[in-house]
């Protein structure tokens, strides 16, 4: 039942967007004859004898106007109007420019043979190459409109995009500071340094300098769309040995990157990976927590042991994971990967490159 609604509701687009297409050339093709030939619309004889010019201004439109949209449609999987725009421009140019003089050359001639009745082996290839000028001229007006559409709508699918960017770190920003400036962050880091004030001066300072570096790279970061790679890493590195002073035995990672450089990720993405391992997972004696932080080609793998809490609630999984899957969708054409076994999550990062 739902099969068949949907199938009938895919043929109404079909055939709306079919009389459109129609309308629109038969517009077309009415404006062509006004233009061409004004006086003829002043009597019924002259205007019975533009039907022929009318059916030919019709199919040339029709051939053109699909033509057209073709070509737009191929070569926007292709090149980009905003990052390569003068390629994108002799690309298009050049196969439609193609397509219309081919197009327009065997309308001229089928429409020669039925108008002219000219002798077989007599065929005036001159004079039906000079016909096909007036739809090459009419294609370069084509060209034009197709054009101008396809860069507006793409600059204006752009914008959309750097909007939604924008939202989304702002959403992420908002998120990352609360979750830093929240009461049990705070509560637990003042309990852990409290602890250690009395027993060891030197790693009480020690944390108190890690917990500082934390909050000034949250603050840092927060107007930057991507961050180095080795800063992205240092601050793993600040907020897992701020934890292991939390969990000491109970907390062990690794981190294996050897290289950093040229490579960048949206800031605080391992802050939020990092975050939900902890907040997720049990740590104790009996059952440590590992997190790794690995390089694979141009891939940061993060990991951690998957022994998730019972009494955790549910509502609050994945709105890190989310966040960091909509901003690689705005920053980079590649995504994200999530696997999940018995004993393992490991999220896989693609490491980003910026093109000066």
């Amino acid at each position: 039942m739902t099969q068949s609604i949907t199938d009938c509701q895919e043929e109404k687009v079909i055939w709306r967007d079919l009389k459109k297409f129609l309308l629109v050339n038969l517009g077309i093709a009415l404006i062509l004859q006004v233009i061409f030939c004004p006086i003829c619309f002043l009597s019924g004889e002259d205007l019975i004898s533009l039907f022929p010019d009318f059916v030919f201004s019709f199919c040339v439109s029709m051939a053109l106007s699909y033509g057209g949209s073709r070509v737009e449609e191929f070569w926007e999987k292709r090149i980009s109007w905003v990052h390569e725009p003068v390629k994108r421009l002799f690309a298009t140019v050049f196969t439609y420019m193609i397509y219309a003089f081919v197009v327009s050359f065997f309308t001229v001639f089928a429409f020669a043979l039925i108008e002219w009745n000219f002798p077989a082996g007599q065929i005036p290839w001159h004079t039906i190459l000079k016909f096909t000028f007036t739809p090459m001229t009419i294609a370069l007006v084509f060209m034009a409109i197709f054009t101008s559409r396809a860069w507006l709508m793409e600059w204006r699918k752009s914008a959309i995009e750097t909007e939604q960017l924008r939202s989304e770190k702002l959403a992420s920003q908002y998120q990352s500071l609360k979750d830093q400036l929240n009461p049990h962050f705070l509560f637990n880091s003042l309990n852990a340094l409290s602890n250690l004030v009395y027993d060891d001066a030197d790693r009480s300072a020690a944390f108190i300098q890690k917990l500082s570096k934390i909050y000034r790279y949250v603050l840092d970061v927060q107007q930057e769309e991507l961050v180095d790679l080795d800063r992205e890493l240092d601050f793993a590195k600040n907020y897992l040995e701020l934890q292991k002073i939390r969990f000491e035995e109970n907390l062990n990672f690794k981190l294996e990157v050897p290289n950093c450089k040229g490579y960048f990720l949206p800031p605080l993405s391992l802050q939020l990976l990092l975050e939900n391992a902890i907040k997720h997972n049990i740590a104790s004696q009996e059952n440590p927590l590992f997190i790794s932080i690995i390089q694979i080609g141009d891939e940061l793998w993060v990991s951690n042991t998957f022994q998730p809490k019972i009494s955790q609630n549910e509502s609050s999984k994945g709105v890190g994971l989310e966040n960091i899957r909509s901003r690689y969708r705005i920053l980079s054409d590649r995504k994200t990967e999530i696997f999940q076994s018995a004993d393992e999550f490991l999220v896989k990062l693609p490491l980003l490159k910026v093109s000066l």
